[in-house]
């Protein structure tokens, strides 16, 4: 395990541990939108001083929340509460996610955690995807579930039409609200599907736990699936709902 995969474990521990002591009253308080585009809770920034602390020597980050920090030729993309509206509704689905692209422009590093859980998924060093728990030194091959019964629609409250097209086609879904942690789960559920806006803060490290299965990327929309054919089943319902 690289010193970079520790650090990040390092950092989500340490933010899962203050988690679990109860949520500071000062985390529900909004702030400044930030340079995602999303305002910023104190929880957000908290979650940021704290990966800024462990990550700053390995480069320069990029964070949701405030932008560029530091300097360095590596870059580092977090985002430091994937599905702070979840969090912050004390609703057990929200994480983090951390990716670093090396000096050559190659994601070399990737690693989501689910805080509510403490389920822990990475990519480095090993040839596959590991999982694992945040405080345990075991890791395997993520869990597969070969008949998946649900996907995962991220959005889907702005896409009535698709919400519609996929029952007809009785692809069931359920819609939790964090992205990277959507992805890092994709090969347990049937597919996952985002419709929107493509910011990497919300995809690099969550796309790079899906090597090896059928990923479609496109400007407005994200599939991912182990099935081949339902990754383009739904692909075809989006096109022709537009």
């Amino acid at each position: 395990m690289t010193d970079f995969i520790k650090a990040c474990i390092n950092a989500n521990k340490e933010i899962y541990s203050a988690l679990k002591e109860g949520f500071d009253p000062s985390w529900f308080e909004k702030t400044v939108v930030g340079a995602g585009g999303d305002v910023s809770s104190r929880l957000d920034l908290f979650a940021e001083e704290i990966f800024v602390k462990h990550l700053s020597s390995f480069g320069q980050i990029e964070s949701e929340e405030s932008g560029i920090i530091g300097e360095g030729e590596e870059k580092i993309i977090i985002d430091p509460i994937d599905g702070s509206s979840n969090a912050l509704s004390l609703f057990p689905f929200y994480g983090t996610s951390v990716a670093k692209i090396n000096a050559q422009g190659v994601l070399d590093a990737a690693v989501v955690c689910n805080l509510a859980t403490g389920d822990l998924f990475l990519k480095s060093d090993t040839p596959e995807v590991q999982q694992g728990k945040l405080f345990s030194i075991s890791f395997h091959k993520p869990e597969t579930v070969s008949n998946s019964e649900i996907g995962l629609f991220e959005k889907a409250y702005a896409h009535s039409d698709m919400v519609a097209a996929l029952d007809r086609e009785k692809l069931k879904f359920r819609a939790p609200g964090a992205i990277a942690l959507s992805l890092a789960y994709a090969r347990s559920v049937k597919y996952v599907l985002f419709m929107g806006e493509f910011r990497i803060y919300d995809f690099a490290a969550g796309l790079a736990l899906c090597e090896g299965l059928e990923v479609i990327v496109e400007a407005d929309y994200v599939i991912v699936s182990k099935d081949k054919t339902v990754a383009h089943r739904i692909e075809t319902l989006i096109k022709e709902t537009k």
